[in-house]
C-alpha cells in the first residue's frame, strides 16, 4: 500500500495530462464489486496519484449505477488519503456561468436507490458530516484556481439528483429556492464514503449550463454539456497540476480521524467475517 497517494476521480480525459507518467493499471476486486474502471496509477508534478474514470471509460455507467462504495473502498485499500473529485454541474445561480468553477463545500442529496455507507449488516458507526469537504483541500485548490486564471466561486452548495434524466423546471425552481449553487448526479455518494474511509475530500465543480430555470436560456442538454466540458477540463487539468505540489504530506484535518470516535457498535458483537470486510477501514480501531 502506498503512502500519500492522491486519488482524482473524473472523466476520462482527465488522466491525458501533460507530464503524467502512468505506471501501472489496476482492477481492484472489493467486497462490493469491482470499481468503475481500473485504476491508473502513475507520477504528476512528483506526486503519487491514482485515477479513476467514474463512469468507466468510454462514459459507459449512468450515475445512479456507479458503484460508489467500490470506487472509495479500491481507492481507500491502496492507500488513497485525498481525493480530487472533477465533475461536470449545472449552475443553479445567474452569476455562475457556463465555464466557471465552484469549489463546493456543502451538499444536499435528493437521490433514491443508492448504497451510500460501509456501516451495515452488523457494524454502526455515525460519521460527522457537518462539513462534507476537508477544509484543508478546500482552501488549496481555490486558491489553484485562482493561481490558473479560472473564474471561480470560493464555496458553494452541490444537490446531487438521481439521474440520469435532467430535472423538471419546477424541481429546478424549488432547488434554486433552497439556495443551492450548482446541481448534479454523482458527489455526495464520494463524499459520504470518503469521510467514512477517513479520507480528505474535495469537488471542483465544472458549470456547463443553467439546467432548466434560466427562461432566457434553452433547456440543458446532453450535448451543450460536452461541448462547454471540453473547455472545462482544460481548466481542470491545470488546476490540479497547480495544486498537487501545494498539499502537505501530513494530513492535520478532522478526515483523517473522522471514525475515531464514530463506532458505536460493542465491539464483541462484531464478527469476524465484518472485520475481514472493513479491515482497510476501520482496522486501525477495531483489531
Amino acid at each position: 500500500m502506498a503512502k500519500n497517494l492522491i486519488g482524482i476521480i473524473g472523466g476520462s480525459g482527465l488522466y491525458a495530462m501533460e507530464g503524467l507518467k502512468v505506471t501501472e493499471e489496476k482492477m481492484v476486486d472489493t467486497p462490493y464489486g469491482r470499481p468503475s474502471d481500473a485504476i491508473i496509477l502513475g507520477t504528476l508534478e512528483g506526486k503519487d496519484i491514482a485515477f479513476l474514470p467514474r463512469h468507466g471509460r468510454g462514459h459507459v455507467i449512468p450515475p445512479h449505477e456507479i458503484n460508489f462504495r467500490a470506487n472509495i473502498y479500491a481507492l481507500k485499500s491502496l492507500g488513497v488519503e485525498r481525493i480530487i473529485s472533477v465533475s461536470a454541474v449545472g449552475s443553479m445561480k445567474e452569476n455562475i456561468h457556463p465555464g466557471d468553477i465552484v469549489i463546493v463545500d456543502q451538499f444536499i442529496d435528493r437521490t433514491k436507490v443508492r448504497q451510500q455507507t460501509f456501516f451495515n449488516d452488523g457494524i454502526v458507526a455515525h460519521v460527522s458530516f457537518a462539513d462534507p469537504v476537508c477544509p484543508a483541500m478546500f482552501e488549496r485548490l481555490s486558491r489553484s484556481a485562482s493561481n490558473v486564471g479560472a473564474k471561480v466561486h470560493k464555496g458553494g452548495t452541490y444537490i446531487c439528483i438521481e439521474g440520469p434524466m435532467f430535472s423538471s423546471r419546477a424541481e429546478s425552481n424549488v432547488y434554486r429556492s433552497w439556495g443551492v449553487d450548482v446541481i448534479g448526479m454523482t458527489n455526495y455518494q464520494e463524499a459520504k464514503l470518503a469521510r467514512e474511509a477517513e479520507i480528505c475530500y474535495a469537488t471542483v465543480a465544472l458549470s456547463t449550463d443553467y439546467d432548466c430555470w434560466h427562461t432566457s436560456e434553452e433547456a440543458v442538454d446532453a450535448m451543450k454539456v460536452v461541448e462547454v466540458m471540453g473547455k472545462n477540463v482544460a481548466t481542470a487539468k491545470k488546476i490540479i497540476k497547480d495544486v498537487l505540489p501545494n498539499l502537505p504530506a501530513e494530513r492535520n484535518c478532522p478526515c483523517a480521524t473522522s471514525l475515531q470516535n464514530a463506532i458505536v457498535t460493542d465491539r464483541a458483537k462484531i464478527t469476524a467475517e465484518t472485520r475481514k470486510r472493513l479491515k482497510p477501514i476501520i482496522g486501525r480501531y477495531i483489531e
